[in-house]
C-alpha cells in the first residue's frame, strides 16, 4: 500500500499538510495519516477568527481507531473553516489532499516555514 505524498506541499512530522498561496495556508491530514487512522468518524469542530501558534492543537479528530490531535504548521488566524469536513469527517478518508482540506490560516511568519518539511523530506521521514 502506497501513501501518497503531494509535490509543493509542507509537511509536519505529525503528520498535517500546509498548501501556501500567498499568505494563505491551507491545512489538512496527510494520507498516511488518514490511512492510519482508519475510518474517520468526527472533526472537532474549529472557530473561524482562532489565532494559533505553530504546533499548537487546532482541533481533534476521531476514527474507530483513536481520536488525535491535529497541530498547526504556522502560527496565523483561521480565516476559512472547511464546513463540508466538519459535516462528514470520511470525506477526509477519501481526498486527504483535495475535498479533505480542513482550514485556511493567514500566515504570521513564513520564516516557519523552515520548520517544516518539503515533499521529499517527509517522504524520507515516513520511510524511516
Amino acid at each position: 500500500m502506497t501513501n501518497k505524498v503531494i509535490e509543493n506541499l509542507y509537511y509536519t512530522k505529525s503528520d498535517e499538510w500546509l498548501k501556501v498561496e500567498d499568505a494563505i495556508g491551507t491545512v489538512g491530514i496527510t494520507d498516511y495519516a488518514q490511512d492510519q487512522l482508519g475510518d474517520i468518524v468526527y472533526l472537532e469542530k474549529i472557530e473561524k477568527g482562532k489565532k494559533l501558534k505553530q504546533d499548537e492543537t487546532l482541533t481533534t479528530i476521531e476514527s474507530v481507531k483513536a481520536v488525535s490531535d491535529i497541530k498547526t504548521p504556522v502560527t496565523g488566524e483561521v480565516t476559512e473553516v472547511n464546513i463540508k469536513v466538519i459535516e462528514d469527517a470520511s470525506i477526509i478518508n477519501k481526498k486527504p489532499y483535495g475535498e479533505g482540506w480542513i482550514v485556511k490560516i493567514n500566515i504570521d511568519n513564513k520564516d516557519e516555514l523552515k520548520n517544516l518539511m518539503n515533499d521529499k523530506e517527509y517522504s524520507e521521514y515516513r520511510k524511516e
